[in-house]
């Protein structure tokens, strides 16, 4: 899969984007006038010729008729070999053949006074191509070798010809005009190319801006929607559409809010945001799906109109709650890992004291049931300071290498699943089926009891009454040894099975929401994976229920493995 472009890479190819545009509209420029030289010349070839022939002006010698078809030869040269040059501090070669050639060309066709014409204004064309496509002073340079030919030309009329003084006059008059063109046209060229620049500028900003705005939402943790008045979405994240189970294969971007009516609660919100033009807060439940609800923290704000036919957009930042709630117990968390050095302190010294006490009592103890009790509490003391150093652990986040061993898999069930029958009392409800004889795994046999216990515990919370509503069940398949615990509780929601594994998470406020989280981890440390699935029963009656599935590692027999496991049951 590509990776998306980074910020800097946007920028770049913005910046690279700029400078062709820039440097395309020069060429367009350059290019028009180029083509108005071979339009010049086209003319002037045209109407010199037509006029020969036409005998309109017999003075027109030949060689006047291939100046101008030299000319605009030159011309086409130019725009089909040439290249656009920006201004610049040295002089270009290029502009003899386009702005020399035009001051040679125009020259004498006027110093000729070709057909009895006046060819001063065509001195225009060389004028504003230097102004608006050169420096300023190529700019006036053009102007004054313009004004000196004019005054050469009236100079060498005045020899032959008398009252010289006016043709000095509109000779200086005509310079002096081409002088006053070529400065205001080259500052206007100027001033356009700047305002030109800043124009590219501001739009490769705005356009980078639009990008790193999009990139940013994109990739946001909430969802944003935009509405327009109608309640017709005009955008939505990738996060947006998950939250509201939005597939984009059945909806169009234009889709409108109310033709779900799982939606309605969002478009009761963004009428009210319009209604009373102010932003608005609530915390909305949506059914998104056939038994399917999520329960949101929605934002709206309204976006300012760009224009005074322009109407105000709603954006809607949509937040999961289950997913704050989550950040929030993740805060718990940490917070108890500050506390864990108090904690340490509080707990294992007291249960070091109990159980030292216990060893030195069951020292004098001659009767048998007080030995045995002495023995559970004993055994229960030392179950209770391993709970404390997981719990320790978790709250750290350092966990302790563990010591898997290899076990007996339906012996180990079998022995966990009784005690924890004698202290729960599920009675028929419980149903245990060993599936895996003979099949050995390796895990650490109290860490096995512990998640055992943990899935039957909260199995037995969301279990009916009756018979058979929790099953634990063992398999094998192949070099997989599966523990499974179902029950015939309700189907879990979708957002509800996304934390499942969380710590601090539970759909009721009596649970810690640590149990699943404790399994995960533990199987975690002994490279056993945990999942949940909504299944049916393992038993073959094909009732539909919450099934958890642990898959272990499988291990060879070992004669040691059998009495811890039994040691796990006693």
């Amino acid at each position: 899969m590509p990776t998306p472009p980074t910020e800097s890479a946007w920028l770049q190819q913005a910046a690279q984007g700029g400078m062709v545009a820039a440097e395309s509209a020069f060429h367009r420029l350059w290019r028009g006038f180029m083509v108005a030289r071979v339009g010049t010349a086209l003319v002037l070839l045209v109407l010199l010729w037509s006029m020969q022939l036409l005998g309109l002006a017999p003075a027109i010698d030949s060689w006047q008729i291939i100046l101008c078809a030299a000319y605009l030869g030159a011309s086409l040269g130019v725009v089909l070999a040439g290249r656009p040059a920006r201004p610049g501090q040295h002089f270009d070669p290029q502009w003899v053949f386009t702005i020399g050639i035009d001051l040679l060309a125009f020259a004498t066709l006027h110093v000729t006074q070709a057909a009895g014409l006046n060819f001063s204004p065509l001195f225009a064309l060389p004028v504003l191509t230097a102004s608006v496509l050169g420096s300023a002073l190529l700019a006036l340079g053009t102007a004054a070798g313009v004004t000196l030919l004019l005054l050469i030309d009236a100079w060498v009329q005045a020899l032959q010809l008398p009252e010289a003084a006016p043709r000095f006059v509109q000779a200086g008059l005509t310079g002096g005009g081409f002088f006053v063109v070529a400065l205001l046209a080259n500052q206007l060229a100027a001033r356009l190319a700047r305002e030109e620049q800043l124009a590219r500028r501001s739009r490769l900003a705005a356009r980078t801006q639009a990008q790193v705005n999009e990139l940013v939402i994109e990739t946001l943790a909430d969802g944003v929607v935009v509405l327009a008045p109608d309640a017709v979405v005009q955008a939505a994240n990738p996060a947006a559409r998950q939250l509201l189970g939005w597939d984009d294969t059945d909806a169009p971007v234009s889709l409108m809010l109310a033709s779900r009516p799982g939606w309605q609660p969002l478009v009761d919100l963004a009428e009210r945001t319009f209604a009373e033009q102010a932003s608005q807060q609530a915390e909305l439940a949506l059914e998104i799906g056939p038994g399917e609800r999520v329960h949101l923290r929605v934002r709206t704000r309204l976006t300012p109109p760009h224009e005074q036919q322009s109407e105000a957009l709603c954006v809607m930042f949509l937040q999961d709650l289950r997913e704050a709630e989550a950040r929030l117990r993740t805060e718990k968390l940490a917070a108890m890992g500050r506390m864990s050095a108090a904690v340490a302190h509080e707990i294992r010294n007291p249960l070091a004291a109990i159980a030292q006490a216990n060893a030195l009592l069951a020292e004098d103890l001659a009767r048998a049931d007080q030995k045995q009790l002495s023995d559970m509490v004993g055994k229960n003391t030392q179950r209770l300071a391993q709970i404390v150093d997981e719990i320790l652990n978790i709250a750290r986040v350092q966990q302790q290498p563990a010591a898997p061993v290899a076990l007996e898999l339906d012996a180990a069930v079998q022995a966990s699943a009784g005690e924890w029958s004698r202290h729960a009392r599920p009675g028929p409800r419980l149903r245990v089926q060993p599936g895996a004889p003979g099949h050995w795994a390796r895990f650490d046999p109290e860490h096995l009891r512990r998640v055992l216990v943990n899935l039957l515990d909260n199995a037995l919370r969301y279990a009916s009454t009756g018979a058979g509503a929790i099953v634990v069940a063992t398999e094998s398949h192949g070099d997989d040894r599966a523990l499974r615990v179902w029950s015939d509780g309700p189907p879990l929601e979708a957002t509800v099975q996304r934390h499942l594994f969380e710590p601090f998470f539970s759909s009721e406020s009596r649970s810690s929401g640590l149990g699943l989280y404790i399994c995960r981890e533990l199987c975690e440390r002994h490279g056993a994976t945990i999942a949940y699935d909504r299944a049916p029963a393992p038993d073959g009656s094909g009732r539909p229920g919450n099934l958890f599935t642990v898959v272990l590692r499988p291990a060879a027999p070992a004669p040691t493995a059998a009495g811890a496991a039994r040691a796990v049951g006693g």
